[in-house]
C-alpha cells in the first residue's frame, strides 16, 4: 500500500465538480462540509468497470446511492433535519409526489460538500488506505463502522 508519502491529493472542489473530473481510477475520497470544513466522509472506490473515483462519485449525484455510503450518510442527516423534512414535503405538495433518488440528491446537495482524492494502485489499496485514514480521524465521521 502507498505511504502517506506517496499519497497525492488533489485541490478541494465542489461535490459537482468532483464527480466531473474525479480520476478513473481507484482510490480514496474525502468530504468535507464547506460551511465548517471539517472532514465527514472518507470512502474508497475501487476500479468500477474503469470508472474509478468518478464512477463513485457520479453514482451519488444520481441518487441511486441513497442507502450506501456517503448518500446514505447524507441522506441519514438531511432525515434528522427536521427543518429539511419540512421544505421536502413543502415541495412534494406543491410539486407532487417526488421518486427516492430526488429525495437523495436534495440531502446530498443539503450537505454542501466539498472533496478531495488520491488515487490507488488498485482496490485493495484503496481499502486499506481509508481504513488506515478513518481510524486516524481525529473525530467522528459519518461513516459507519467497519
Amino acid at each position: 500500500m502507498e505511504s502517506d508519502a506517496e499519497l497525492q491529493w488533489s485541490p478541494w472542489m465542489p461535490f459537482e465538480e468532483a464527480a466531473r473530473t474525479a480520476p478513473l481510477e481507484p482510490g480514496v475520497y474525502v468530504a468535507r462540509e464547506r460551511r465548517t470544513l471539517e472532514i465527514v466522509y472518507i470512502g474508497m472506490a475501487g476500479e468500477r468497470r474503469g470508472q474509478g473515483i468518478r464512477g463513485r462519485l457520479r453514482i451519488y449525484l444520481t441518487g441511486k446511492a441513497a442507502v450506501s455510503g456517503l448518500g446514505e450518510a447524507a441522506l441519514d442527516r438531511a432525515l434528522a433535519d427536521q427543518s429539511w423534512l419540512q421544505d421536502m414535503v413543502e415541495r412534494t405538495r406543491v410539486d407532487g409526489p417526488l421518486r427516492a433518488t430526488e429525495w437523495a440528491k436534495a440531502a446530498l446537495a443539503r450537505a454542501d460538500l466539498e472533496l478531495r482524492w488520491t488515487i490507488t494502485s488498485d482496490r485493495s489499496s484503496a481499502v486499506i488506505a481509508e481504513r488506515r485514514l478513518i481510524a486516524e480521524a481525529e473525530h467522528r465521521l459519518w461513516n459507519r463502522r467497519l
